[in-house]
């Protein structure tokens, strides 16, 4: 398990065993002879976490990578992506209680499971390695802000936030 201790303020961490995908902030799993996906903590933690979420298409339904899926509310609208082709099966325990997914992402906090169309073993190795998604991370506000300062590390964020707190409205 990879740690990070400051991260936009907070302690995260990123399992080594799974893959991810990285634009959209997944990791990925295989179970049997299925994928399960879910938000990792520092995807949670740059969004603000989940405020709601509801399913775009039918469970059971076939999807093709890049049909959106998921609608997610967090500090802004997410609309997300299915990563791979496949079956997919939908996490049902989210409907109406979604601490699962902020307070356990990688347990019982998944999202969603695909049954892939191909080769689970190839379309497993295709996503992202845990050191490369490391690696990834190392561009994102959580790390270039490590403490969780209001407003950013930017001049132009600072100024800006600076300003706003400044207004007598």
């Amino acid at each position: 398990m990879a740690i990070i201790e400051k991260f936009l303020g907070k302690r995260v961490e990123v399992p080594q065993d799974r893959r991810y995908h990285v634009k959209q902030g997944l990791w990925a799993k295989i179970t049997d002879d299925t994928i399960v996906f879910g938000f990792s903590q520092p995807s949670l933690v740059l969004m603000g976490g989940i405020k709601d979420i509801d399913w775009l298409v039918e469970d059971g339904a076939d999807v093709m990578s890049g049909d959106s899926i998921v609608f997610a509310i967090t500090g802004k609208i997410l609309y997300i992506d299915a990563p791979i082709d496949g079956r997919i099966r939908y996490n049902k325990t989210h409907q109406g209680e979604l601490t699962q997914i902020n307070d356990d992402p990688y347990g019982q906090g998944w999202l969603f499971m695909i049954q892939p169309q191909r080769n689970i073993e190839d379309v497993y190795m295709s996503m992202t390695s845990h050191e490369n998604y490391l690696e990834s991370l190392q561009t994102t506000e959580g790390l270039k802000n490590p403490e969780g300062l209001k407003g950013g590390v930017s001049g132009i964020c600072k100024a800006v936030y600076t300003g706003i707190g400044d207004q007598k409205l």
